[in-house]
């Protein structure tokens, strides 16, 4: 027996070479304290947890520091450059995190504005290539131009992350054309990272084809941080389902849903 509608398969999730489960990326900072950033993040699901090499002590040892709680062993734990402000900091902080025992991959950040957070895009292709260069594979943070993105995956970045609106801002995603066109004309994976706030900007967001999420702020500042991570793994996973599965087409007119053939006087 055969059903009429088959069930939707989707792809696997591989960044720089690795196959993930979870398409949701989760951060470390801001939480209120340790136990609610654990607690969170397992309860989001994340096979992929971001640590701010410039803000964290790099010292595993110290309970009080946030790699004493991340397992390595369950956690993929992706070294950012958050907080530098030109392509040689950034440089420089993705040479200590490779040091200091991570692994070869790196969200890379290049701010070129503070009180907007919006990337420096000099900047950010610069470090980029140099970073490919010595073999790291670099994930970008960047806006979403597209011409930008092509550019980074030009220089060989692993993959390319669109912010969805301002770094904290939780105004979800401004500009989802941008993002779309980004995610259909770039072949590395796509993740949009920043300024999604809550679980149906996380939905709309995945609806558009991308290929993962990165956030932080909307679990971290949430009143229920641990609750919020939850809902946002929904999300992301009905987000998806619901761009493989296909939306109706939009109409400016009304379409009955019931046939009106054969309809009883």
């Amino acid at each position: 027996m055969t059903t009429a509608v088959e069930t939707v398969r989707d792809t696997p999730f591989v960044v720089g070479g690795r196959t993930f489960q979870s398409r949701l990326m989760v951060g470390t900072g801001k939480y209120r304290d340790m136990d609610t950033m654990v607690r969170a993040i397992e309860a989001s699901g994340a096979e992929i947890v971001t640590v701010a090499v410039r803000r964290v002590d790099l010292d595993r040892t110290k309970q009080e520091g946030v790699l004493y709680h991340l397992d390595p062993k369950k956690l993929f734990l992706l070294a950012n450059t958050a907080g530098c402000q030109t392509a040689e900091d950034a440089v420089r902080y993705a040479r200590l995190a490779r040091e200091a025992g991570f692994n070869d991959f790196i969200k890379l950040e290049v701010i070129g504005d503070q009180e907007t957070l919006l990337p420096d895009v000099q900047g950010l292709l610069v470090a980029a290539r140099t970073l490919v260069g010595e073999g790291f594979k670099v994930l970008a943070y960047t806006n979403e131009d597209l011409v930008t993105a092509l550019r980074l995956e030009d220089a060989g970045c692993a993959a390319v992350m669109p912010l969805a609106s301002p770094i904290g801002s939780g105004l979800g995603l401004l500009n989802p054309y941008g993002v779309r066109t980004i995610k259909r004309r770039l072949t590395v994976p796509v993740v949009v990272d920043a300024g999604v706030g809550t679980a149906s900007d996380a939905c709309v967001t995945m609806e558009q084809g991308v290929d993962g999420i990165l956030m932080n702020t909307a679990l971290a500042a949430a009143r229920d941080p641990v609750a919020m991570a939850r809902a946002m793994r929904l999300a992301v996973e009905a987000g998806r389902t619901a761009y493989l599965a296909g939306r109706m087409p939009r109409r400016e007119i009304a379409v009955p849903s019931s046939p009106l053939e054969g309809m009883l006087d």
